[in-house]
């Protein structure tokens, strides 16, 4: 069994007009909303055995803010270049090449790639997802490369709206 959690990173700050894309900050509601969500995790007990990121400051900042709340190491956080901008068969390509020890992994990533991914994998409809939203899909296969719909259940789908 592969558990995969896909997070949008949390709202990010448009208040720096000289800053490119890749490196715009978290806002406030950001900063709250991202811990708050590592908080759900902790709630549900998981356990991750890899967390991946984007690049990007926000997508970044995102995974050591939710990091910090499940006592998953800072320092084991491995930054993926390919999810900037990645395409849905990139994030595929990434979960794919997860290694098979990792049975739980966090994937940090941007929309809108990031809800047709989970589209893609869920067999359930998932809506768009809003900044810091979290959708678990568990698969029926012992390898990363066998991640299918075909082989896939919804899990949960928990928003920051829900852990007010």
């Amino acid at each position: 069994m592969k558990t995969l959690y896909l997070m949008r990173h949390a709202k990010s700050s448009w208040d720096f007009d000289d800053l490119d894309d890749h490196q715009r900050p978290l806002n406030d509601r950001g900063r709250d909303d991202a811990p708050r969500m590592g908080q759900a995790l902790a709630k549900r007990d998981i356990q991750l055995n890899l967390l991946l990121t984007s690049p990007a400051v926000r997508a970044l900042s995102t995974a050591a803010l939710v990091a910090k709340e499940i006592d998953y190491p800072h320092e084991k956080i491995q930054v993926v270049e390919s999810i900037y901008e990645a395409t849905v068969l990139d994030l595929l390509q990434v979960v794919r090449q997860c290694p098979d020890e990792a049975d739980s992994v966090l994937l940090v990533g941007h929309n809108n790639t990031l809800t047709d991914f989970a589209n893609l994998l869920s067999p359930s409809s998932i809506p768009d997802m809003p900044t810091a939203s979290i959708v678990c899909i568990k698969f029926s296969c012992a390898h990363w490369a066998e991640v299918d719909q075909a082989n896939a259940e919804f899990y949960f789908f928990d928003k920051p709206k829900n852990n007010d």
